[in-house]
């Protein structure tokens, strides 16, 4: 039954894993384990623990920058010619290491989650694509009306969508249409001419006026800056959507009047929380999950003064959440993809400055050829999949990006994907040595199902997996291999009884249909 109350069944290795699933990037078979032995509670209080800001990246290796030498920052730093492709392919990859360095810990997923939320793409200057991640991340499971705020004159922003050409004598409603459609309120049925039930083109004309005035200086610091004399100082008056009410001149403090008005609304909670619901659970929003679930979040929404953990928190540790037809029901994006496996089988990324960035903007570029570019949203609605009805998360599988998925996850469960001495790979005998029982057979493949796979495999689906991981030997002889391993794990050959098994059933694993789900 789809109710926001508490979920108070059995707590298992399975519950632990969804869990874990859908709030982080990825978690090994110890800390699944570690959180099945917890309660509920202590999960979501571990999930929803601060996290200290992280350092902000940067110079690795890039020697031409007069302003910035290597081993220091550059998101405040001047600009020079020929600087800023170094400082995006930096941005890129120290955000990737937020997500491989978060833990246990919801932050990095709902700094994707605002990414998709309030886009923003095709910045030239990373040190506002900084500024602005890193107003997401401080913002993560915060005030979102806050949020609202600081966004509106966040540099980035007013240059995505034209806010720093906002002027009295020529106001750009970009912006103010943006903030209503899909940044706040949604877009209702038509109810008129120019009427969408939740606001009027009237309203988008009014409130562009309110937000004018605000401009990116191209000195430092990096900031927005209000400029008096490009404000429009008259009476603004909003439609019957807004009670007809009247917002005044307020200089630079305006938006925030504006915004103030916007949250009034309910129907602003209501569709944060369909959001919310939409990245965490599902796609498929009955009468009975809108009224029992959404409704009930969009209230603990209001009434907690917009701040989103309470609702979040609840949405969480539902029934509702733990359903079974909630677990396996969506298709995982490629960032989530790309970085799961490495978590999952902690693969330590190589400490070489050089090797490491290359491994990082690899992931990138493997996520930008899956359809998922950082920073590279193909619309102001964030990525397809995440709202594009009916077909929502299946449209990350095509064929341009199945053959992508197959080539990542056969390469890193077999040869590696090569990085000049280092190899992007399982180590599939450290990761054997983790698990339950490494010498039965039938443990190895419930262990790696758990992690893998959001369902429990059918009985036929272990059968044929245990019968690869045996190939042609006995489970008393896979026993054997392995005590022969750790009596001498410097012996290739030993090494190479159990290598030559697990590494063709990781890569038929990875290949099957249950690898996308989460």
């Amino acid at each position: 039954m789809a109710t926001i109350d508490k979920y108070s069944g059995p707590w298992t290795e399975r519950h632990a894993a969804h869990l874990l699933r859908r709030t982080c990037f990825g978690a090994d078979l110890q800390t699944i384990k570690s959180f099945a032995e917890k309660s509920l509670d202590q999960c979501i209080g571990i999930i929803f623990s601060p996290l200290p800001d992280p350092e902000p990246p940067v110079n690795t290796t890039f020697e031409n920058d007069p302003n910035v030498p290597i081993g220091t920052t550059w998101v405040d730093k001047a600009v020079t010619a020929g600087v800023n492709g170094y400082r995006t392919t930096s941005l890129r990859n120290w955000t990737f290491e937020q997500m491989l360095s978060a833990g246990p810990n919801i932050r990095e997923k709902m700094t994707l989650f605002w990414h998709n939320h309030f886009v923003t793409a095709d910045i030239n200057d990373p040190r506002h694509s900084y500024k602005y991640i890193s107003l997401l991340r401080k913002f993560a499971t915060g005030d979102f009306r806050q949020l609202t705020k600081e966004i509106t004159i966040d540099p980035a922003m007013l240059i995505y969508l034209n806010g720093r050409d906002n002027t009295r004598q020529a106001p750009n409603e970009n912006y103010a249409r943006e903030l209503m459609e899909l940044f706040t309120l949604g877009k209702g049925n038509v109810a008129g001419p120019g009427d969408y039930t939740t606001f009027t083109e009237d309203d988008v004309r009014e409130m562009a006026k309110c937000l004018t005035g605000w401009v990116v200086p191209g000195d430092l610091p990096v900031r927005s800056e209000f400029r008096p004399n490009r404000h429009d100082t008259g009476v603004k008056k909003l439609s019957h959507r807004f009670n007809n009410i009247n917002i005044p001149n307020a200089g630079a403090e305006e938006y925030k009047n504006l915004i103030d008005i916007i949250f009034t609304r309910e129907e602003v909670a209501v569709f944060i929380a369909k959001k919310l619901y939409i990245w965490f659970v599902g796609t498929q929003i009955s009468e009975q999950v809108m009224e029992q679930v959404i409704l009930p979040m969009a209230e603990l929404i209001r009434s907690h003064q917009y701040n989103i953990a309470p609702a979040l928190k609840a949405l969480l540790s539902s029934a509702h959440f733990f359903d079974d037809c909630n677990r396996g029901n969506l298709i995982r994006n490629p960032i989530d993809f790309l970085v799961n496996p490495l978590l999952q089988f902690n693969i330590a990324l190589t400490s070489d400055p050089l090797l490491r960035q290359r491994v990082l903007n690899g992931l990138y570029q493997s996520a930008n050829a899956m359809q998922m570019g950082l920073y590279q949203a193909p619309s102001v609605a964030g990525w397809q999949a995440f709202y594009q009805e009916p077909a929502y998360y299946r449209l990350w599988l095509n064929a341009t990006s199945l053959p992508a998925r197959k080539l990542y996850t056969d390469a890193i469960a077999t040869t590696g994907i090569a990085y000049s001495s280092y190899r992007l790979q399982i180590n599939v005998l450290t990761f054997l040595d983790s698990l339950s029982d490494p010498k039965d057979p039938d443990r190895v493949i419930d262990d790696l199902s758990i992690v893998l796979y959001p369902k429990s495999l059918a009985a036929n689906q272990k059968t044929a997996l245990r019968n690869l991981l045996l190939n042609g030997t006995t489970p008393q002889g896979w026993a054997t291999f392995y005590d022969n391993y750790r009596s001498n794990p410097n012996s290739n050959a030993n090494r190479q009884a159990l290598e030559s098994r697990l590494r063709p059933l990781l890569a038929y694993m990875m290949r099957m249909p249950e690898i996308h789900l989460s």
